[in-house]
């Protein structure tokens, strides 16, 4: 799905609210993504205790001829992206006078429950975060420095999640999501007017897909600013293309060396609603063409990246991708997180 065209500014949909306390527009169209309006009240909330996107200039031209520069999302508090949602997440609710004295909670033992922890001190709230039993204990540590009271739970995942919803039904505390919540994915959409702010040439952005968290709020802010998105997931790890097929989201095994942090088994609805909008192209990408990109941005540039940051690259550089990009375009590479071992690269 590709498209040249300029999308007009007109008011959109968010994803239904999980939540009482998260704002939806009932009375608008489901399938027109994410409410732009609620990236900006994010902007309000979260711009002084963030840090600004650097971004690089022209760097590589793609196959199709676009300049490529990058947005240094990794620089950002606990490394990656997450930090923009989970502050906002947490701030919103703490606005509105529904941040309980539990604090939050959430189940994850990546990027989100780390984001969750750093949030949650910086808004002088409790965070109680669920992990597996089988968690790398260098995990549990990092949340702890952060304050967070970590509970394990189960062997897998799954059960460290069920013990977490549990926890908040019986406490009370504010039950928080790695990518599935409006306010997640409108912190997220921040960095796109900060990319362009910096570099107001550019006319597309190139994410890499998970659950969609990220993905959800850069299309939405982008499609305000009439730019295209190009959302890339790995061919093994891509639950936004099977819901895309499927036209709901679905659950999908998750094959990936991306799949520490792109390994969702279900897009949010947010972003699968984005993904079908005219000015979206999706792109799957093998795994030898991550780990190239990965070590290119290592060879080249000095940049160490996790396996997802250099996904997104990987989909713009390859030769087969059908972008939508041409040698007019100026695309920009959302690098969106470095919690990864050094050591893995050459």
């Amino acid at each position: 799905m590709t498209s040249d065209a300029r999308v007009p500014q007109t008011p959109v949909q968010q994803e239904p609210a999980q939540t009482a306390e998260i704002r939806a527009v009932a009375d608008r169209p489901v399938d027109e993504g994410l409410d732009p309006a609620l990236i900006d009240e994010a902007r309000t909330r979260i711009t002084d205790q963030v840090r600004t996107v650097p971004t690089t200039g022209d760097l590589l031209r793609s196959p199709d001829g676009a300049a490529v520069s990058f947005a240094l999302e990794f620089m950002q508090h606990t490394g990656t992206f997450k930090a923009r949602g989970a502050l906002n997440f947490l701030r919103a609710h703490a606005e509105d006078g529904t941040l309980p004295s539990a604090g939050v909670t959430i189940a994850s033992g990546g990027n989100a429950g780390v984001a969750c922890a750093w949030a949650a001190r910086q808004a002088g709230a409790r965070a109680t975060v669920f992990l597996p039993e089988t968690a790398p204990a260098p995990k549990v540590s990092r949340l702890r420095s952060y304050g967070a009271n970590v509970r394990l739970h189960g062997s897998e995942y799954a059960e460290a999640a069920a013990a977490c919803a549990d926890f908040a039904a019986e406490s009370g505390a504010l039950l928080s999501h790695a990518y599935d919540l409006p306010l997640i994915q409108a912190g997220a959409g921040t960095l796109v007017d900060e990319i362009l702010t910096s570099r107001p040439d550019i006319t597309a952005i190139a994410v890499s897909v998970g659950g969609g968290g990220l993905f959800a709020g850069v299309s939405a802010a982008a499609r305000r600013r009439g730019l295209r998105v190009i959302a890339v997931e790995p061919e093994h790890c891509c639950a936004l293309h099977a819901g895309i097929e499927a036209g709901v989201p679905v659950d999908v095994a998750v094959d990936s060396v991306a799949a520490d942090s792109l390994g969702a088994r279900r897009v949010s609805a947010a972003a699968l609603q984005e993904a079908q909008l005219p000015h979206v192209s999706t792109v799957l990408v093998d795994d030898a063409s991550i780990l190239a990109a990965r070590e290119s941005l290592w060879a080249e540039h000095r940049l160490v990246v996790e396996h997802a940051a250099a996904t997104a690259l990987a989909g713009v550089m390859h030769e087969e991708a059908l972008t939508g990009l041409t040698a007019e375009d100026r695309v920009c590479v959302v690098l969106c997180g470095a919690n990864t071992d050094p050591s893995t690269l050459a």
